[in-house]
């Protein structure tokens, strides 16, 4: 089931997300705007999670370099200096890119790349979450298969 080295004790990502300085514009862009299934982990708390199975488990996990990000969404090796630089990136795969790519563009988000084929034949729209995460809505063939 799992493939990793046989000196490793780590199973798989057990848990990711962002850590809020600002709740309501977090919570509005994953809960509203991204539709995640988010629900308060206990009465009256701000900590939203979405519960065991309701959300796919990470199917890719990297370490990308900053200069190959900056590639992917400027096509240069430096990330702009107005920018919030991202210390952390999460993909979803979305299923229709097209409508929630102008969903974001509706709700006026600076989209940094738009339903863009990067050369390895994924489609992509990506974003700075209100964290400064580097946020990617995605098609992505081969994790469909």
């Amino acid at each position: 089931m799992f493939n990793l080295q046989d000196n490793s004790d780590v199973l798989f990502v057990a848990g990711f997300g962002p850590v809020t300085l600002n709740t309501q514009n977090s919570s509005d862009f994953y809960l509203k705007t991204l539709g995640l299934p988010l629900k308060p982990m206990e009465e009256n708390s701000d900590y939203l999670v979405c519960e065991q199975d309701t959300l796919g488990g990470v199917k890719h996990f990297a370490l990308w370099p900053l200069n190959q990000a900056a590639q992917s969404c400027f096509l240069r090796d430096e990330w702009p200096e107005e920018l919030t630089i991202p210390q952390s990136w999460i993909e979803f795969e979305v299923s229709d890119l097209a409508r929630m790519t102008q969903n974001l563009t509706d709700k006026g988000y600076l989209l940094l790349v738009q339903n863009r084929i990067e050369p390895w034949g994924q489609t992509v729209t990506r974003l700075l979450s209100p964290e400064g995460m580097l946020v990617g809505l995605t098609v992505t063939p081969w994790l469909r298969e």
